[in-house]
């Protein structure tokens, strides 16, 4: 399965998996943006690339300066033409407890991992549309799908990648753009210290990215959650239960609580094709029907 003739951009990849992206996809025959804050360390990459006969372009810019971006955009397009691959992979760490931790760390996290994907993701979305394909690739964890202490704004950032990846997805849908979401556990700068050696050894970078392939081939899914690591790969999944239908009685909140264990009986799980997917199962639970039309603009 070749890349050749796509374009790809790969933020944050001067080094870690970003690095191994990079050098993945160049492998597979595309031509690579190689993103990071350094210039330097992007250099260091996109000469890694081109000594291994690959083609590689390294711009410095950092994901949260709009300017910065569209200009990084802006120069991949006269030099090669064309934007076929997006893969968001820069981030930050700022760790503590919810407690102890500064609304200021929070927001610069969320900034980074959040933003930092909308920014850049909005920079190619006209350009993957117009051109009737694309591929992009949010960075999603763990933490965010499930929790992890001392990960609060982690956490939410990624969790809410989730949901940009799942409406873009839908959005993107009639042009050829497909979209999805990477949950990677990597020995990278990130996870020194929280991992032990041991399991660091055992999870290099570059057995996360072959992934990529599956997201960003010509046959990708789209709105798909892939959890990688070690060399396993796995599938995540936003669900919905059966439920029961309790009425809108004075007695409502009681019922609720008595049929818990009903209510989240996990049995009859679905995965949602859209949002509007719960409103028309409420509806129908109170003997009303709906006639919800998603309007992809």
């Amino acid at each position: 399965m070749s890349l050749e003739g796509r374009v790809a951009i790969v933020t944050g990849a001067g080094g870690g998996l970003g690095r191994a992206h990079a050098l993945y996809l160049a492998a597979r025959g595309a031509r690579v943006v190689v993103n990071d804050l350094a210039q330097e360390a992007a250099d260091r990459v996109a000469l890694e690339i081109v000594a291994a006969g690959g083609e590689a372009i390294a711009i410095a810019a950092s994901v949260t300066d709009e300017a910065a971006v569209d200009v990084m955009v802006e120069r991949v397009m006269e030099a090669w033409g064309r934007v076929d691959i997006l893969v968001n992979n820069a981030g930050i760490l700022r760790d503590r407890t919810f407690a102890k931790m500064s609304l200021d760390d929070f927001r610069l996290v969320v900034d980074v991992h959040l933003m930092g994907a909308a920014v850049c993701s909005k920079a190619v979305w006209e350009i993957m549309r117009q051109q009737g394909y694309g591929r992009i690739v949010m960075t999603t964890s763990s933490s965010g799908l499930y929790g992890n202490f001392g990960q609060a704004n982690y956490g939410a950032a990624k969790m809410a990648l989730v949901g940009l990846m799942q409406t873009l997805a839908i959005e993107g849908a009639k042009y050829g753009v497909r979209v999805n979401c990477l949950a990677p556990t990597a020995a990278t700068q990130m996870t020194h210290g929280v991992l032990s050696e041991e399991s660091l050894a055992r999870l290099g970078p570059s057995l996360v990215s072959p992934g990529l392939l599956a997201l960003v081939g010509d046959d990708a899914p789209t709105r798909a959650i892939l959890c990688a690591g070690a060399g396993h790969f796995a599938t995540a999944h936003v669900t919905l239960s059966h439920g029961r239908y309790v009425g809108a009685g004075s007695d409502a909140g009681e019922q609720v609580v008595a049929h818990w264990a009903e209510i989240a009986d996990r049995s009859g799980d679905i995965v949602p094709a859209y949002g509007f997917t719960q409103a028309e199962r409420e509806l129908a639970s109170a003997g009303l029907s709906t006639d919800v039309a998603v309007t992809q603009r």
